[in-house]
């Protein structure tokens, strides 16, 4: 069994099926009836929530921009990609996630992660369907978490998803996106992340 202390702790195909055996959990399964009716839409792989995390019990949901190939557990990427949006997968944005999260003290149980496109499709690029797509289903997931109090949109176009959060009543809370281009091309910009989402964890509902 994987260390969860530890980063990238969904390497191997054992380890994911262990994780993937908790999805019918009571904090997770009707977020696992939610991802099963975007798969139905057929517009590309969806990964699941990541069952460690928060569920719909979730006071901060980090919102990200768009699935990544190692949520993905059919693409062929030279790794076994997961299946989940998690700071366990097995790359280098889900690692400073991971290190991010214990810098700004934020528990785990509190948090879910996710994608305002929850599709994945074989590319980073997003048309303009598929916001208009995904911001229409974040409005259902959103009815699903009901202890929901801060949203942190994690990259400059998750952001777009403001007014939608807004009109709930909903902290809206903004960060730089923790990759390695971020990384490489503005590290302050990228080291004061875990900073960012410690403040955005002592928000409140507005």
């Amino acid at each position: 069994m994987a260390d969860i202390k530890k980063p990238r702790s969904l390497k191997t195909a054992d380890d994911i099926a262990a994780r993937r055996a908790l999805l019918g959990r009571p904090h997770i399964a009707r977020l696992t009836d939610y991802t099963a009716s975007l798969r139905g839409e057929d517009r590309g792989t969806v990964p699941e929530f990541d069952p460690l995390d928060g569920g719909v019990s979730a006071r901060l949901l980090f919102l990200m921009e768009k699935p990544g190939p190692m949520t993905d557990d059919l693409a062929i990427v030279g790794k076994v990609g997961s299946g989940l949006v998690s700071r366990d997968n097995n790359d280098p944005t889900a690692e400073a996630i991971f290190g991010f999260m214990r810098e700004a003290e934020i528990a785990r149980e509190e948090t879910l992660l996710w994608n305002v496109i929850p599709w994945w499709n074989g590319t980073r690029a997003i048309r303009k369907a598929e916001w208009v797509a995904g911001l229409d289903r974040l409005e259902t997931l959103l009815d699903l978490l009901k202890g929901l109090e801060v949203v942190i949109a994690v990259g400059r176009r998750a952001a777009r998803a403001e007014n939608l959060v807004r009109q709930r009543g909903l902290a809206f809370r903004c960060s730089a996106h923790p990759s390695p281009i971020n990384r490489a091309a503005r590290p302050e910009i990228w080291k004061a992340i875990p900073e960012i989402w410690a403040q955005a964890a002592a928000a409140e509902r507005t």
